[in-house]
């Protein structure tokens, strides 16, 4: 354990030095919120509510929102692998007395704690200048269901950029699956709309889903709304990352013997 936490440290002292990666995060955070607020002034110009939205509450899912979509970094994990493999280089993990899942997965925790604070102080700050009251449920249990659901869906997509940077073992080029995954995770994170105004057996369909929880339930769950799903999103939450932890194991011990740590 205390290897894998120098590691956190290393990379959480890099993400300091490299400091306009936060500075950039913070902008993307006010660009969204500019965005969401000029789009739905002029949905609510003639409405007090929209699908059980008021003005206030839909910036309020969108800040929250915001925040957990933009705290998620882990596409940089199937970057590093991807090209570790492609240049040869990526021997230097197996080398190294550790499990390079548990490598990566510390290396991302590492990297995402400077953003959690500054993405924190982005969401006073935009709610401040923009006047939006972010009222937060008063229930301990939804809260801490709410962020423990945030936990596990930043740790599932953490581990899915892991196995999409180990398909290159197999695949010469996995952009197509990136590109498969960003479109879907548009959709059904919650991130472009809430998915409260998208049909009842769509958002259903949805919620078999692990993105679903990644970024709107832990919103909802927190302005007060889908309460009863709770409990629910923390078990399938786990299975998945059960999963998607099996399957890496298997695609790794099954790929790696065939690596000859030779670039392309």
């Amino acid at each position: 354990m205390k290897k894998y936490l120098e590691v956190a440290k290393v990379y959480l002292k890099v993400k300091l030095m490299w400091r306009a990666d936060l500075i950039f995060g913070f902008i993307s955070i006010v660009m969204k919120i500019i965005f969401a607020s000029l789009l739905w002034g002029v949905i609510f110009r003639d409405k007090e509510t929209v699908a059980g939205f008021t003005q206030n509450s839909m910036m309020a899912y969108y800040l929250l929102s915001a925040f957990f979509t933009q705290i998620d970094i882990s596409e940089k994990i199937s970057g590093d692998i991807t090209l570790g493999i492609r240049n040869g280089t990526f021997t230097k993990y197996m080398a190294v007395p550790m499990d390079t899942d548990k490598y990566f997965l510390a290396m991302e925790a590492g990297s995402i704690l400077p953003h959690i604070v500054l993405d924190v102080a982005a969401i006073f700050l935009i709610g401040l200048v923009f006047g939006i009251k972010i009222d937060i449920t008063s229930d301990v249990a939804i809260i801490l269901c709410a962020l423990l659901i945030a936990f596990l869906g930043l740790l599932f997509m953490a581990q899915l950029s892991y196995f999409l940077g180990i398909l290159t073992f197999r695949f010469e080029e996995i952009s197509t699956f990136l590109m498969i995954k960003q479109n879907i995770m548009a959709l059904i994170t919650g991130s472009i709309i809430p998915l409260a105004l998208l049909p009842e057996m769509v958002v259903k369909c949805m919620q078999i889903l692990p993105f679903y929880y990644t970024a709107y339930l832990p919103s909802m769950l927190l302005i007060g709304r889908n309460g009863e799903e709770a409990v629910g999103g923390m078990f399938v939450m786990l299975g998945w990352n059960l999963g998607i932890w099996l399957l890496s194991r298997n695609v790794y011990s099954r790929y790696r013997v065939k690596y000859d740590g030779a670039g392309i």
